[in-house]
């Protein structure tokens, strides 16, 4: 009988151990990659602080603190981005834009950059920037669709980030139904003509594809994402491998219940891959051929799912998010083509 009880006893602290040892982890992951910090460079905008928080005010970009170099993208997911050094006035801070605001269904303020075409068109998109990034730092794909092709460019801050508000980062998953309202802000005010294309880059490839699976408005026209992953679930998991050799279980599912608690999503839910079965948009995927950090199969995987019209652009010599630095001409002629396809005068 004492054999018995001292086993239990055992298996009683075992099990709690374990159980700390997951509340830990989980506590500690969601604060390192989920959890907003207000220090972060991304996850604030000192460098827009004059501007007030008033809808439609037209104003010009004050010069940003902090250099935004071609690679800041790439380096901004891999954790490695770290911008200090003072820059000249980039083109995204030259232009004139409307301070847009929209309220999210849990409530938080969300803030968006639109800088209407020279020549007054239909035509818009709306751009979605990467984990650790925000609004301002999408300005050369701003400028390749304002300048060269002619478009109205908005400039969304995702929650947890930018001028947005937000006390944690959504991957994508709570962000497409911000980007439902985004979309539905821009049919108001460019018209019930808006012919809107939706392109995002890493997280927001994801977010773009997480879209893709809601009830679009016949105003979407056609969608451009960029090194996005097949689900949070599928992305953590090859992260946990690839840089601290863990498993995805038992500490994921800990840590997606713990994101449920605090955050209203878990990380199963969140699947591009399943929102892109769903989708009925025209659909172009960009991935670098030599991306690491959201490896290449992902990107077959949901090109394979998706039934829209597609096309698929693997760029040569290209690592994560960089497929438009590593060969601009290819990728602008790429992008340009596809999205005419769909486009109306």
């Amino acid at each position: 009988m004492m054999t018995v009880k001292r086993i239990a006893i055992k298996l009683a602290i075992i099990t709690a151990l374990i159980f700390l040892s997951l509340a830990s982890f989980s506590f500690y992951f969601y604060h390192m990659v989920i959890e907003r910090k207000p220090n972060d460079p991304w996850s604030q905008n000192t460098r827009l602080t004059s501007i007030s928080m008033e809808s439609n005010e037209v104003q010009t970009f004050p010069v940003m603190a902090m250099a935004i170099s071609p690679a800041s993208t790439e380096l901004a997911d891999s954790g490695d981005f770290s911008p200090t050094e003072q820059t000249p006035p980039s083109w995204v801070e030259s232009q004139p834009y409307e301070f847009w605001t929209v309220t999210s269904e849990d409530g938080f303020r969300l803030a968006g950059y639109y800088i209407p075409a020279r020549i007054p068109t239909t035509r818009t998109v709306i751009i979605a920037h990467g984990y650790r990034s925000q609004a301002l730092e999408m300005g050369e794909f701003a400028k390749f669709y304002s300048e060269k092709l002619g478009y109205n460019v908005l400039l969304p801050d995702a929650r947890g980030y930018g001028t947005s508000e937000g006390d944690f980062i959504g991957f994508g998953w709570p962000d497409r139904k911000d980007y439902l309202l985004w979309i539905q802000e821009t049919t108001e005010k460019v018209g019930p003509d808006a012919q809107i294309t939706l392109h995002g880059l890493s997280m927001g490839g994801a977010t773009v594809m997480m879209v893709s699976g809601e009830s679009l408005p016949e105003q979407v026209k056609v969608i451009v994402e960029d090194s996005g992953y097949t689900s949070v679930q599928d992305e953590l998991a090859y992260q946990l491998k690839r840089m601290y050799n863990l498993p995805a279980f038992p500490l994921l599912p800990a840590v997606s219940l713990f994101t449920d608690i605090k955050a209203g999503y878990n990380f199963s839910e969140a699947s591009s891959l399943r929102q892109v079965e769903k989708n009925q948009t025209p659909m172009l995927f960009i991935h670098g051929a030599l991306d690491d950090f959201v490896p290449v199969e992902m990107a077959l995987q949901l090109y394979d799912a998706c039934k829209a019209e597609k096309k698929l652009y693997l760029a040569e010599n290209a690592v994560h998010g960089m497929a438009f630095y590593t060969d601009r001409p290819a990728y602008e002629a790429i992008v340009e083509d596809f999205i005419g396809l769909f486009m109306g005068h």
